[in-house]
C-alpha cells in the first residue's frame, strides 16, 4: 500500500490536469447506502423506471414512498475525507474539474468550486417539473410530502404537470449538456482519479476509458476490482476517504519542500 500511495503521488505530483471521477464507493463513506449492493436501496425500494414513472400512477407513487424515505438521508449526509482530499487538490491548483456519479451533492458541501463540479446523474437537491420544467428546492417538496399525509405524489402549482427529483432514473435520457461536457474533460485530461466506482455503469464508466485512450494516466481506488483496472498506472483496493488523503498529503509534503529548496 506505502509504494502504491507513493506512485499515485508521483502520477499526481506530475500531473497539471487532473478529472477526478467519482461514485457511490465514496458517498459510502458519509452514510449514504449503495444502490446495489447487498442491503442497499434496491433491496428496500423496487426501483422506478422512467417510462413506468410517466406512464402509472402506482409508479410515481413508489418512487416518492422511496424519495422521501432517502432525501433525508442524502440532505444530511456530511463530507468525508474524499471530498476534503479533493478540495485540497483543486487548492493546489491541479483539479480541472469532478465528474460525479453521484446526487447528494457532498463535493459542493466540501468546498469545491460549483463550477468544477459535473453532475453527470443529477442532484438530490432539486425537483423539477416535466412539464413546465420549473425547478423547485427539494427540501421545499419535502416539506409538503411531510405536512400534508394524502399528498404521496407532489404536482406543479403552475401547470400540475408530475414532479420529480432533478436525478436520473433507469431509463431517463443523460443530462446532455454534462455528459458531453464530461467527456471533453475527460480526452483534455493527463490523469484521471477514478474513486469509488465498480466502472459498470454504463455510459458513466466510458470516460476512464476516453481518458486513457487519449493518454492520460488513470488511478483507480475502489473497494472491489474493477473491469479497467488493467489499463490503469495504479490501483488501490482499499477506502478512498483513507487512501486519497495519504496521496494529497504526499504530494502537499513535495510541494512545501520544493517551495523550501526555491525560497
Amino acid at each position: 500500500m506505502e509504494e502504491a500511495i507513493k506512485r499515485a503521488a508521483d502520477l499526481l505530483e506530475r500531473s497539471r490536469k487532473v478529472v477526478a471521477f467519482t461514485g457511490a464507493g465514496i458517498s459510502t463513506e458519509s452514510g449514504i447506502p449503495d444502490f446495489r449492493s447487498p442491503g442497499g436501496i434496491w433491496e428496500k425500494y423496487e426501483p422506478v423506471y422512467y417510462q413506468d414513472f410517466l406512464e402509472s400512477g402506482e409508479a410515481r407513487r413508489r418512487y416518492w414512498l422511496r424519495s422521501r424515505a432517502t432525501y433525508p438521508v442524502l440532505r444530511d449526509a456530511e463530507p468525508n475525507p474524499t471530498h476534503l482530499a479533493l478540495v485540497e487538490l483543486e487548492k493546489m491548483g491541479k483539479l480541472d474539474c469532478i465528474v460525479t456519479q453521484n446526487i447528494d451533492r457532498l463535493h459542493h458541501k466540501a468546498g469545491n468550486l460549483p463550477e468544477k463540479i459535473i453532475e453527470i446523474h443529477g442532484n438530490s437537491a432539486f425537483a423539477v417539473c416535466l412539464n413546465c420544467r420549473r425547478i423547485y428546492p427539494r427540501e421545499e417538496i419535502q416539506k409538503i410530502l411531510e405536512e400534508n399525509d394524502g399528498i404521496e405524489v407532489p404536482h406543479c402549482i403552475r401547470c400540475k404537470g408530475f414532479l420529480k427529483d432533478a436525478t436520473i432514473s433507469f431509463g431517463q435520457p443523460m443530462p446532455e449538456e454534462e455528459t458531453n461536457e464530461a467527456m471533453r474533460r475527460a480526452r483534455a485530461c493527463d490523469l484521471m482519479l477514478t474513486l469509488g466506482s465498480s466502472l459498470v455503469v454504463y455510459p458513466a464508466a466510458y470516460l476512464p476509458r476516453y481518458a486513457h485512450e487519449a493518454g492520460a494516466k488513470l488511478i483507480i481506488i475502489n473497494m472491489t476490482a474493477t473491469p479497467l483496472d488493467h489499463l490503469a498506472g495504479v490501483v488501490i483496493h482499499g477506502k478512498t476517504g483513507e487512501v486519497l488523503r495519504q496521496i494529497v498529503e504526499e504530494v502537499g509534503i513535495r510541494q512545501s519542500a520544493l517551495n523550501v529548496e526555491r525560497s
